[in-house]
């Protein structure tokens, strides 16, 4: 009885570690310039700025998206206010690949009580 004891407190505790570990991690990647870029993304697209959120997509997006907007007929802030409805209230980074000027997050959120996983490409252009 005293080794099932002890095999369950050190497995209590390697989980407990491995959960401190994973809260740590997900911190320092907060710091990291892809994880702050993509919250100013999330913050104009939240704040319904089309000029901020565009200013952070890559560079041909933009007219793109302009364009499609004015295909649909839309408002840019309609546009924004629709991503912002597709997109989970708190999206959390899990992950961070980089290889030269390209980076992949690895995010999961509660979109309507449901945890989605997803994947966010991103490319620095002139330094940004």
């Amino acid at each position: 009885m005293k080794s099932l004891r002890i095999a369950f407190l050190v497995a209590l505790a390697f989980a407990l570690a491995s959960a401190a570990l994973a809260s740590e991690e997900s911190k320092n990647l907060e710091s990291a310039p892809p994880v702050k870029a993509y919250r100013a993304l999330l913050a104009a697209m939240k704040a319904g700025d089309y000029a901020a959120y565009k200013s952070w997509m890559v560079r041909d997006a933009g007219p793109r998206m302009d364009e499609t907007t004015k295909q649909m007929g839309k408002d840019p802030k309609d546009v924004l206010s629709f991503l912002a409805m597709l997109t989970p209230p708190e999206v959390v980074v899990t992950g961070l690949e980089v290889d030269g000027d390209r980076a992949i997050l690895h995010a999961t959120g509660k979109l309507d009580g449901e945890t989605n996983y997803g994947t966010i490409e991103m490319s620095e252009e002139d330094g940004s």
